[in-house]
């Protein structure tokens, strides 16, 4: 099956700022949660999971075909302030929040 990727037009402009390195990281995130629908939130846009890289998380929706891509940022403290009780960690680690 094929599914499509949305950016929001903040998460568009945001990437194209970033340096190589983390524009490659984002988007190994990105590919990371679009092969692995089983970590996907509930379908519709209400519920969103966050997965951590080594140094940056992306947030995104689900739709019927593919992801959205909500925001993504650094794992520092701001990062975690802005997520109160949500902590990205580990390379890989995914959380959901409902709705």
């Amino acid at each position: 099956m094929t599914y499509t990727v949305d950016l929001a037009l903040d998460v568009e402009e945001a990437l194209a700022a970033l340096s190589d390195d983390d524009r490659q990281e984002v988007m190994e995130l990105i590919a990371a949660a679009l092969v692995d629908p089983n970590s996907w939130p509930t379908l519709g846009g209400w519920d969103w999971t966050l997965r951590s890289g080594s140094r940056l998380w992306v947030v995104f929706a689900a739709y019927l075909d593919g992801i959205g891509i909500v925001a993504f940022g650094a794992n520092d403290e701001l990062a975690q302030a802005a997520w109160p009780g949500l902590r990205p960690t580990a390379a890989g680690a995914v959380a959901t929040q409902r709705g």
